[in-house]
């Protein structure tokens, strides 16, 4: 591996070194940290899309977290800014096998290198990632660092830097990536309310086809939210630990039974927390586009897209019917509330990157509104003008 350039300097040694000691050698990419003392800290989990890096690095999901790449060979297509998910990346490094020297894609504006030097996040390649991620598997994900290591003296540092690291636990990630100030999205009939907990941009354009939409940061109140007159509210994607974003959960308590709700990824979690359930930490997460989920009434399998490492625990909670389970360790990965209007999944409908198995679910929540309301924007139990008045 080196550095993408047609006369690539000599690269840097480095080595990434988790809590439990385990060490792994490579080279420096992306972003300098510097030759005495710079170092990447995070949760290192590992993610197994075969293509899509770019969306996947530019995920605010991964908040906090380091992303290994099981596919071995990253970067051949370059990156174009078509591509971003978010206004930057949030990740806290990568970590690649093999990092390709020249990019093939008609599309592309940057090299992967390149890129990740100029977001100013930092990578290691030349790993061996099949181990680590096997290591990770069989462990769990937990916090490391990486950076120079030319000496003894480097990896103490690098010691204390993973041991200092706090992971992805008790820690408000959310905060970190939300909007600034609210924005809209889309042009569909339908108004929806998007409670930004690190939304991507193709989950906005996909809402965008049935409603315009107005984004705000997660901090938002129930109060402000009706303000807004939606017909409905949707729950983003987003980073962390569920326990952390308290002020959406509340705000969720005051919204139940007023708006339709549609929550996915960390969405799905704060509403089951809002609901009485509760939550807990995978081993290593769901990271990947080729996630198998049953559909329980039908019976029909999705392959899904999915970037978490919390979940809720099955049978926690009330009033719900559970619609969707993982066919890799059985957690749950959907419900719909029996009495109020309100559902969820876990993984991402999306799909930026990864199948679009399960796109369908934007329309289910736009049937949801419909039947909510009694009709369309335009139509029955809304009046002409949309008024916001629920059929009685």
């Amino acid at each position: 591996m080196t550095p993408a350039a047609d006369n690539p300097a000599a690269p840097t040694a480095g080595a990434l070194l988790l809590t439990d000691g385990t060490i792994f050698e490579g080279e420096m990419i992306g972003a300098p940290l510097g030759p005495s003392g710079g170092i990447a800290s995070g949760e290192v989990v590992f993610n197994t899309v075969m293509t899509g890096y770019q969306e996947v690095i530019t995920d605010p999901s991964y908040a906090g977290q380091i992303i290994a790449f099981t596919y071995p060979h990253i970067g051949n297509y370059g990156t174009t800014t078509a591509d971003a998910e978010s206004r930057r990346p949030f990740c806290r490094g990568v970590v690649i096998r093999d990092l390709a020297r020249r990019r093939s894609n008609w599309r592309a504006d940057s090299d992967l290198d390149a890129y990740l030097a100029r977001h100013r996040v930092a990578g290691i390649a030349g790993v061996d990632t099949r181990r680590l991620t096997r290591h990770v598997r069989d462990h769990g994900a937990m916090p490391g660092a990486f950076g120079p290591a030319p000496d003894d003296e480097a990896l103490e540092r690098l010691t204390a830097a993973a041991t200092a690291e706090p992971g992805t636990a008790d820690v408000d990630l959310v905060g970190e990536v939300t909007t600034a100030e609210p924005y809209t999205a889309g042009d569909g009939p339908w108004r929806v309310v998007a409670y930004d907990l690190g939304i991507k941009r193709a989950i906005a354009a996909n809402l965008g086809r049935i409603a315009t939409v107005e984004v705000v940061p997660a901090h938002t109140t129930a109060d402000e939210v009706l303000a807004r007159e939606p017909h409905g509210v949707f729950l983003s994607n987003g980073p962390g630990d569920p326990e952390m974003a308290g002020s959406v959960t509340d705000a969720l308590g005051a919204l139940l039974d007023r708006v339709p709700i549609f929550g996915i990824c960390l969405g799905q979690q704060v509403l089951g927390l809002a609901l009485g359930g509760r939550s807990y930490k995978l081993p290593f997460g769901h990271h990947g586009g080729n996630v198998p989920v049953r559909e329980q009434a039908t019976g029909r399998v999705e392959i899904t897209s999915q970037n978490h490492n919390f979940a809720i625990e099955s049978g926690s909670v009330p009033g719900v019917d559970e619609t969707h389970v993982c066919l890799n360790d059985g957690s749950l990965e959907g419900f719909a509330c029996r009495d109020l209007p309100a559902f969820a999944v876990q993984y991402h409908p999306e799909a930026s990157p990864g199948p679009h198995d399960s796109r369908y679910l934007f329309d289910r929540f736009a049937d949801l509104m419909s039947s909510f309301w009694g009709g369309t924007p335009n139509g029955a139990g809304l009046g002409a003008g949309g008024s916001h008045e629920k059929a009685r």
